[in-house]
């Protein structure tokens, strides 16, 4: 199994790389470590190397691994589907939901929160019947129906590229993301500054960054392979 400071460093290389080819700078690159799969140990070693951004996509995972790091100063990041029933559990403990596309989870929301959380919505760009999202054609008339909901901050827009070989699609992909983006941001709502783009996962990071992803979600290239951890 690699080092995993040799992991990183080799990502960080990547990134920066990207960043060079498309003019941008590392600072705006936030990377968030996939820990799904791996144990609360390994999610510590992780943090420890200065990842602060930790990703789960369970609410039992994420309240476990919640519980056994509660004195780190992690900013957890909740990727997976999320259903009505998880919202109470896990609202006041993440800092970004990655995957907000049904308006009964803004209901959730807005009756389980304190204070407002910060949601990316997640687009169905590539279309696959596999995916779940906000088609692009409903998307502003879906940010705009979330003003009523305070406790709803739309701080970007998420989606996942198939997984495939095939490097232009996926370019395409992307970049008809930061379009939308730029789309939403152009109208200036006041509950949805639309700053971010949460795209790219271990095999097309790379790819995300060139074409304007602001996080990416980095699993296996990062935190390695550990049985099935607590998933």
């Amino acid at each position: 199994m690699d080092n995993l400071e040799q992991r990183i460093q080799k990502i960080e290389e990547n990134i920066q790389n990207a960043c060079n080819t498309a003019g941008r700078d590392r600072s705006e690159i936030t990377v968030v470590a996939v820990t799904k799969s791996v144990s609360s140990t390994r999610t510590e070693d992780v943090f420890n190397a200065g990842i602060i951004d930790l990703g789960e996509n369970r609410p039992d995972g994420l309240i476990q691994k919640q519980q056994e790091l509660n004195d780190k100063n992690i900013v957890w990041h909740y990727i997976g589907n999320v259903q009505s029933r998880s919202v109470r559990d896990m609202v006041g403990g993440i800092g970004f939901l990655h995957s907000l596309s049904r308006m009964s989870i803004a209901k959730e929301i807005q009756k389980r929160a304190s204070e407002p959380v910060n949601c990316f919505v997640q687009v169905n760009v590539s279309g696959e019947d596999s995916k779940s999202g906000v088609p692009p054609e409903e998307l502003e008339s879906f940010i705009a129906e979330l003003s009523a909901y305070d406790k709803v901050r739309v701080v970007g827009l998420m989606t996942m590229a198939p997984h495939i070989d095939d490097e232009l699609l996926i370019r395409s992909i992307f970049r008809q993301m930061r379009e939308l983006r730029d789309s939403i941001v152009e109208k200036e709502f006041t509950h949805a500054p639309c700053n971010e783009l949460s795209m790219g996962m271990s095999n097309d990071y790379t790819i995300a960054i060139e074409e304007g992803a602001t996080f990416v979600r980095i699993g296996t290239a990062l935190v390695g392979a550990e049985g099935e951890g607590n998933r």
